[in-house]
């Protein structure tokens, strides 16, 4: 009797933005030989990581099925959240992942698939296949087998793969030893790594922690699946900021172009007594762990408030700073529109056009305010801190959060000394938790 074939899939999906344009990417490999076999990609538009990671699945799915319907297959994705729920460990709680895991799961038979879980870096065929694809798709085409350049990365990445079990290191036939070795054994498959799914929450902002996932219904298992083992693994607690804009100046109710190239101005004293309700605000809360501020009078001032509530210092981060407006400083928008037409449509029209006499473009911001929150997200993993800031660095930091493109800057209001708050877990997900609140005001 005939054994039957036996597959491996890797699959990777990524989005730039979460959600943002997405693309998906999934190869069939012999475990025998490191043979790619098909390779499957595609550009789908504004989508979720987490989505384009199952959209990658069911089509290496589909592509081992169109190669061989009864073949066993091993399926291989540095997603914890895909491998975890499709093995039946891990409740599907999202509406968007449940028709996904749904269609994935009827593909082929679950007696004929299994699950492992492999680091991000062991995963570089098909991660190279997505990001063809979302690199299609930003050119308005679509992915096409001819172009890619994944299967240039097929030796590294077998030998990456698993352990070789024998012989030097990246010696292909120890490396195909040991997949097949996995896929004998493959229905006691576990994933043995860091979880790097973002755990769901229900608090708006805080540093209790977000839980772990809700253990699988009883009968969620199939016949090649691991036995549920209650709780999964704790998916850490999110670097949350909790985004302060300053309180008022002077020029603030005049609706002035207030930036870093101005006045500096002091708060005033409707600005101080903000200052003060959001410190009792946020002693009451008992989450803010750290406070952080744009180097800008305005923010220290309003910093040094709720820092002096809550017994802590003030680190000033530079790249919080305002857009420097250049010769707008000080004008009101009507000013600056009978004055200088010209340069604020163009500023209107594109990030990338700066204000009259050398400010800053939003695009620059973007930049600037990127690298300011990764430097904070480095020093302050897993902690809630306070971001002392301005308008511009915090709709930037939630339009980023959402994956929204420059020009949703012009579509949110945002009031002073209001709180907002974005939570940031380890595998890049991102959550907006809070925008514009401004209830401990009234």
């Amino acid at each position: 009797m005939q054994r039957p074939l036996r597959f491996v899939v890797e699959a990777d999906g990524g989005s730039r933005g979460n959600p943002g344009p997405a693309g998906y990417g999934s190869v069939v490999l012999d475990p025998a030989t490191g043979e790619t076999l098909a390779e499957r990609a595609e550009y789908i538009g504004v989508a979720t990581n987490n989505v384009a990671e199952y959209k990658g699945l069911i089509a290496g799915l589909k592509a081992a099925r169109e190669l061989a319907p009864d073949a066993q297959v091993l399926v291989r994705m540095d997603s914890k959240l895909v491998v975890e729920q499709m093995s039946g460990r891990w409740k599907i709680k999202h509406p968007d992942m449940k028709p996904l895991a749904a269609e994935a799961a009827t593909v082929l038979p679950r007696s004929q698939v299994t699950y492992q879980w492999i680091p991000r870096e062991q995963n570089k065929h098909a991660d190279r296949l997505a990001n063809e694809a979302m690199d299609a798709g930003k050119h308005g085409r679509q992915w096409e087998p001819s172009a890619s350049t994944a299967v240039f990365d097929q030796g590294a990445a077998r030998a990456l793969a698993t352990p070789p079990a024998a012989g030097p290191p990246g010696d292909a036939a120890a490396g195909a030893a040991a997949v097949r070795a996995a896929l004998a054994s493959a229905s006691g498959t576990t994933a043995s790594a860091a979880a790097s799914a973002p755990a769901e929450a229900d608090t708006l902002f805080a540093a209790e922690g977000s839980g772990a996932p809700e253990p699988a219904a009883a009968a969620a298992p199939g016949p090649t699946a691991a036995p549920a083992s209650g709780w999964g693994p704790d998916m850490g607690t999110p670097a949350t900021f909790v985004l302060l804009r300053h309180g008022e100046t002077a020029l603030t109710p005049q609706k002035r172009f207030s930036g870093s190239g101005g006045t500096d101005p002091e708060l005033s004293p409707a600005g101080r007594r903000q200052a003060a309700a959001v410190a009792e605000a946020l002693a009451a809360r008992g989450t803010v762990q750290a406070v952080v501020s744009s180097p800008l009078r305005r923010c220290r001032e309003t910093a040094q408030a709720v820092a002096d509530r809550l017994g802590l210092a003030v680190v000033v981060e530079d790249g919080l700073r305002e857009t420097d407006f250049g010769a707008w400083e000080g004008l009101t928008f009507g000013e600056v529109r009978e004055r200088f037409p010209d340069d604020l449509q163009a500023w209107l029209d594109s990030p990338k056009a700066a204000p009259t006499g050398g400010g800053e473009s939003f695009s620059a911001v973007t930049r600037r305010v990127s690298a300011a929150r990764d430097r904070l997200l480095a020093a302050y993993a897993g902690r809630t801190v306070l971001v002392v800031t301005h308008v511009t660095p915090v709709k930037t930091l939630v339009r980023l959060a959402l994956g929204a493109p420059p020009e949703s800057l012009f579509r949110m209001e945002l009031s002073a000394a209001s709180l907002s708050a974005v939570a940031y877990y380890a595998d890049g997900n991102a959550s907006v938790r809070l925008l514009n609140d401004t209830s401990h005001l009234r």
